[in-house]
Parts: C-alpha cells; structure tokens; sequence
C-alpha cells in the first residue's frame, strides 16, 4: 500500500510542482505578451496592423490547438509508466522549444520561413504544456494526505500566476529600460533566451523527486491500463467533455483579460504599453490570491460549490469589465483586470484538485489533462481572435464582454453536470471501480 512522504519529501514535491509549472507558464506567457506588443511587425510586417494583430493572435491560438494532442501523448505515458517522467520530458519540449524562439530571425532576414518556423515552434510549445499541468497537480495531489488535496494542488495551480508575474515582469523592465527600436529589434527575445538558466533550474529540482505513492501502488497491484486514452474514452468519455467545459471560464478570462485587453489598452485606448504591463501584473497579484483561497477552502465547504459561485459571478462582471476599461481611466482600467483575474483564481484554484477527481488512477493523468487542454482551446485559443474581430467589424466592447459571460454561463452549466468530488475516498461512481486517492492511502 502506499504511505505518507516524510516531511522533507513534501516540501520537495511543492517545490517541483510550483518551480517546474512556473517554468512552463513563464515560457507559454512570455509569447502571449509578445504577440499583443512586438509579433506582429516582428513576424508579419507586411500586414496592416488589425491583420497583423489577428496573424500574431493566430500563432498564439495554435499552441493550444496543439495541447490536447500534447495532453494524449503524456497522458499516456504518464498512466504506463509514471507521472515523474513524463514532468521531465513536458519541461523539455516546453524549453528547447521557447528558446528556439528567442533566436528565431525575422521576416526580414529569412523572409516567409520565418512564421512558419514560429508557428511550428510554437505548436510545440503547446505539446509540452498538453502533459504538464497534469503532471503537476497529479505530482502534488497524488502525495497529499487525506483531506488536503486542495492545499497540496495549491503549489501547481500558483505556478500559473508566479509564472506569468515572472514573464510580464520581464517584458515591463524591458520596456522600460530599452527604446522602442530596440525592443522590436532584440530586446523581446531576452525573456525566451532566459528560459534556458529556468529549464536548467526546473529540470535540477524534479529529477530529484519521487513517483507519486498513488501511482507506485497502482504499479505494484497491476492496475495500469494498456491503453489509458481506450480506457478512459469508454468509461469516463462524458467526464472529459463536462471538466473542459468547466474550464472554458477560467480560460476566457484569463486569456482575454491578459491577451487582448493588453493589445486593446495600448493601441484603442492610448494606455502606455508599461503602465497596462503594471496593471495586468496588479491583476494577477488578485488572481494568485483568489487561486489560494479557493483552493484552501475546497477542503473545507466543497470543490463544486466554491466553482459554481465563482463562475456565476464571472457571468455577471462580463458585462462589466470592458464598460470599466472604456472610460480610459487607469484606475478603473486597473479595476477591471483586478476583477477579471480575481474571479479566474477563484475558479482556477479548485481546479487542481477537482479535475484529477473526476477520472480514475489509470487515465488520471489523461483524464484531466484532456479535459484542461480542450478546455483552453475554446476558453484560451478562441477569446482574443473573436475579440479582435469583433472590434475589426465594429462591434461594441459590450458585445465581446457579453461573449466572456456567455462562456462562463456555459461552464456554469457544465459544473451543474458534475458531481461533488471533495472529501470523496472512492473512485468516481461511474467508474465501476473500487478504489482511488483515498483507497489508495
């Protein structure tokens, strides 16, 4: 049977699962910054610049139509032959990949080679994104003690907002210390060059760590499926459409809130680029707050209630937060990415440990990191094109706030779908499977 980790053991596995999912983010943020301030001229200079913003958007989008495959591929892996592996082989991909980017040349010097190079780099950086955040909440929640999965799965979802602090905090600094001309021509590749010392780090703290117990003893008694993703698609198949539909909200906040509301703040509203930078890294200091509380006090009242609360309440600021952001105040323009990544922690924080819930241990790690990678293909992928486009045709900010609440009411009606998972010492009641997280203890 499995058993507890030392102390020690537990504080290494919060380490590699915060300081390896920041890693991973920091790389994947880094290019969503760049796309709303330097892609575009960089990459598709040709363009005019609404075409040129819906172009760079594009190459942004495509990571994660390439995350469900990335999230098949560790998934499967990570059910045959374990969790830890896998996080090595994810922070790799994600690694090489970024700073590939960094010193990939301009249209200018390689002419149209060049997208396609960065488009095909950055389809990579979502397939190693697709296996780490299953990686890592699994890595975390698979070792926690009973009734502490949510605080455990706390240090991997953080990684998001400590990851995203790191890459908008860099891109701010070279804002402010470069000139305009040199952060078009070289500056902005500084950040993906960086993640070079970073994957060195990350790689150094997780190849210390163990396989999870929860996995060990799934290996010990044989009970690893031969073909997770077969296994999962025939018994847990709804579960995966209901957990990505969930996540759509948080996804569509967040990737409107720092995607497209940073392109919009700087070029219809006139907001110097480092004071939204600034802004957007005050949100995120909310979202990191509202990602803890959530995440601590779904040990404590429940997963599904503080999810269902939360994403009620982001159908209702969608229709506010671009109202705020269209005064042209930088107060209110501050309140409104305060607000909208404040309510995506608090949906986000429970995620850690609700998704991996749903699915039993030999698709677990497929289970849930199909349901999030399909979840940020509508929620992550297709919010700024459709808010770009939107404004290109002459809709109103009211409409592209209308379209957010629009997909928080649909992860609403997902969550409604779902069942309570916390405090639960079984496997899922569909699954026709004894035990699980607490069988497993």
């Amino acid at each position: 049977m499995g058993h507890l980790p030392a102390e020690p053991s537990r504080s290494r596995i919060a380490a590699a699962s915060l300081i390896g999912t920041a890693i991973e983010y920091y790389d994947f943020y880094i290019y969503g910054t760049a796309a709303a301030l330097v892609l575009n001229t960089a990459f598709f200079p040709s363009l005019d610049p609404v075409a040129g913003g819906l172009a760079a958007f594009s190459t942004f989008a495509v990571a994660f139509l390439s995350r469900p495959p990335g999230s098949i591929l560790f998934g499967h892996w990570g059910d045959r032959v374990g969790r830890k592996s896998m996080l090595v082989a994810s922070l790799l991909v994600m690694g090489i990949s970024t700073v590939a980017i960094g010193l990939l040349p301009g249209y200018e010097t390689i002419g149209v080679l060049a997208p396609v190079l960065l488009v095909t780099l950055r389809f990579t950086q979502g397939i190693g994104l697709g296996g780490e955040w299953g990686g890592a909440v699994l890595l975390a929640t698979e070792h926690a003690p009973p009734g502490k999965r949510g605080l455990y799965s706390t240090f991997p979802q953080l990684g998001a907002s400590v990851g995203f602090i790191a890459a908008n905090g860099s891109f701010l600094v070279l804002g402010a210390a470069l000139s305009d001309v040199e952060f078009g021509s070289w500056g902005w590749r500084l950040p993906f060059l960086a993640s070079l010392l970073l994957v060195i780090v990350g790689l150094y703290v997780r190849l210390r760590i163990a396989e999870t117990p929860v996995f060990q003893d799934a290996m010990d008694n044989r009970r690893i499926a031969r073909v997770p993703l077969a296994g999962l698609v025939r018994h847990q198949w709804r579960r995966v459409l209901l957990g990505a539909g969930a996540m759509i909200a948080a996804f569509t906040l967040f990737y409107t809130a720092t995607t497209y509301c940073l392109a919009y703040g700087t070029t219809a509203l006139g907001i110097p680029k480092t004071t939204m930078l600034g802004l957007t890294l005050l949100g995120v200091v909310f979202m990191a707050a509202g990602t803890v509380a959530s995440a601590l006090l779904s040990d404590r009242v429940g997963r599904r209630r503080i999810l269902i609360t939360a994403t009620a309440a982001a159908a209702g600021w969608g229709l506010v937060m671009f109202p705020l952001m269209e005064t042209g105040s930088t107060a209110l323009a501050g309140l409104s990415l305060a607000g909208t990544l404040g309510l995506m922690g608090l949906i986000f924080g429970p995620m850690g440990a609700y998704l991996p819930e749903l699915f039993r241990t030999e698709f677990r790690y497929s289970g849930a990191s199909a349901a999030y990678s399909l979840g940020g293909v509508l929620g992550g992928a297709v919010p700024p094109l459709v808010a770009t486009g939107m404004r290109a045709n002459g809709l109103s900010v009211l409409a592209i706030g209308g379209y957010v609440s629009a997909m928080a009411v649909l992860s609403l009606l997902c969550l409604l779908a779902l069942p309570e998972t916390s405090g639960k010492t079984s496997e899922p009641a569909d699954s026709g499977h004894p035990g699980g997280f607490g069988g497993l203890r």
